[in-house]
C-alpha cells in the first residue's frame, strides 16, 4: 500500500466487533488535480471499478482523445448517462472526473479491428479517490468485501458439522466467508442459476484452498426436491428439511450499492424483485430444518424487498420468528410495513444517507482518532437490509 499511495501512510484497523474483518480508509475526494487535454472516456461500471481502485482495462474503454499515444498523461471520465459513442474522439455529454492516468496502448490500438480486446489501458496515477487495489495482494489470504457483506455472513454464524445453503451465492464472497467461520468443516451448498457466476465461485474456493464448498448451477426457486430420488445425488434439488442454516442473500434491485453513477433499472424491473424473492424464500423456509436459521439480506433499500418481505413471511409462515442479531453494527428497520416497534429493532439496515459525509484528506486522515474512523466505516458503507428468523416447528 505504502507503494501505491507513494509512501503514504494509511492506517489498516482492525474491526472491534469483527474479528477478522480489516478496514481501510479512503481518502478523496481530492480536489486539486489538473486536468489533462488529453481524456478518455469510460463507461459507468468502469467508472465505479475505478473509484474503488481499479485501472483502466479496455473493454472499458469508450472514446480516447484522436491524438493518444501510449504514455501519454490523460484525464479519465465516467459517461454516466451511457451516450458515448464507442470510438469517438470527443465526448461533450454528461461525464465525471475519475482521476488522471498514463495510457499504456494508443488511441489506434484501442479501436483497431484488430486491436487488443483485454489488458489494462489507462494505469491510473491521480485517483480522484485513493482506494488501493488489491489485485494479487496476498490472494489467498484477503478477500475485498463491503462491511455489510461480511456482517451477514457472522449473523448466520454458521458452526462447524453444519450444512449450509447459500442459496444465491454468486460470486462467492459470501459462500467463502462461511467456510472460513465454520473452519472448513461440514457442508456448505452454493448455487446460482448463471453458470459463469457459479464458475467464479469455484475459482473463489480453489484461491482460498476451501473443501467443504460444493457449486452447483441451479434455479433455487427450483430447489425443494417434491418426489423421492432413489440415487444418491448430491446437488440440487434437495429434500425437505435438510438444511441446518441457510442464507438467502436475495436477488434485488441493488440501490444500495456504491460507488454507483448511474441506475438504468426501470420501474417495473425494480418491482418484479418483490414476488421472485418471495418465491425463494418459501423454497427456503421449506428446506431448513426445525430449529434452523434463515437469513435474509439485500443490497437495496427499498421498503417493498425488505420490512414488507420481513412482515409477509411472518404472516405466512407462523413458525419463522424473529431474532436478535449479533454484531448489530447498523440502524434498525425502517417503518412502514406494519411491523411493531420491537420487530423494527431485530432488523438490521445500513443506510448510508443517514450520515453526513466529508471529504477525508491526508492531513484530515493523519489527525482522526481511531474511534472516528472505526465509526465512519460502520456507517460509510453501501445500503443493505439483514432479518434473521428461526424455524420453531416441522410444517
Amino acid at each position: 500500500m505504502k507503494q501505491q499511495f507513494k509512501g503514504l501512510c494509511v492506517p489498516v484497523l482492525e474491526h472491534p466487533k469483527l474479528q477478522d474483518i480489516l478496514l481501510i480508509p479512503v481518502v478523496g475526494p481530492r480536489r486539486d488535480l489538473k486536468k489533462h487535454a488529453s481524456e478518455v472516456i469510460v463507461g459507468a461500471h468502469c467508472g465505479n471499478a475505478v473509484l474503488r481502485g481499479a485501472h483502466v482495462y479496455v473493454p472499458g474503454i469508450v472514446s480516447a482523445s484522436a491524438t493518444m499515444k501510449a504514455g501519454d498523461l490523460v484525464s479519465v471520465y465516467s459517461d454516466i448517462e451511457g451516450k458515448c459513442k464507442r470510438g469517438a474522439k470527443e465526448f461533450e455529454g454528461v461525464k465525471v472526473f475519475l482521476g488522471n492516468g498514463i495510457a499504456k496502448l494508443s488511441r489506434s490500438e484501442i479501436f483497431s479491428s484488430s486491436g487488443p480486446l483485454n489488458g489494462m489501458g489507462i494505469r491510473m496515477i491521480e485517483p480522484v479517490y485513493l482506494s488501493p487495489s488489491f489485485d494479487n495482494v496476498l490472494p489467498s489470504h484477503l478477500f475485498l468485501q463491503n462491511l455489510p457483506s461480511v456482517v451477514v455472513s457472522h449473523i448466520l454464524n454458521p458452526q462447524p458439522g453444519d450444512r449450509i445453503l447459500d442459496m444465491c451465492a454468486a460470486p462467492g464472497g459470501k459462500t467463502t466467508h462461511l467456510a472460513t467461520l465454520m473452519h472448513d468443516k461440514g457442508e456448505v451448498i452454493a448455487m446460482d442459476k448463471i453458470a459463469n457466476k457459479v464458475k467464479k465461485i469455484k475459482q473463489n474456493t480453489e484461491l482460498l484452498q476451501l473443501n467443504c464448498i460444493k457449486a452447483f448451477c441451479y434455479d433455487g426457486t427450483k430447489a425443494l426436491s417434491v418426489e423421492k430420488r432413489e440415487d444418491e445425488q448430491e446437488g440440487p434439488p434437495f429434500f425437505p428439511e435438510s438444511f441446518d442454516r441457510i442464507l438467502l442473500d436475495a436477488p434485488c434491485s441493488g440501490m444500495g450499492q456504491r460507488p454507483n453513477m448511474s441506475y438504468s433499472s426501470t420501474l417495473k424491473e425494480v418491482t418484479s424483485y418483490q414476488p421472485l424473492q418471495r418465491k425463494l424464500f418459501t423454497v427456503a423456509v421449506k428446506l431448513l430444518k426445525p430449529g434452523g436459521v434463515l437469513v435474509y439480506s439485500t443490497c437495496t433499500i427499498t421498503l417493498s424487498e425488505n420490512e414488507e418481505q420481513v412482515a409477509w413471511a411472518l404472516k405466512t409462515f407462523p413458525y419463522l420468528q424473529l431474532q436478535p442479531q449479533e454484531p448489530h453494527i447498523g440502524g434498525e428497520g425502517m417503518r412502514g410495513a406494519g411491523l411493531s416497534l420491537d420487530q423494527l429493532k431485530l432488523l438490521q439496515r445500513f443506510d448510508p444517507s443517514a450520515v453526513t459525509l466529508q471529504g477525508m484528506d491526508v492531513n484530515s486522515l493523519q489527525d482522526s482518532r481511531e474511534d472516528d474512523l472505526i465509526s465512519l466505516a460502520n456507517k460509510d458503507c453501501i445500503g443493505f437490509f439483514i432479518a434473521k428468523f428461526v424455524k420453531s416447528k416441522s410444517q
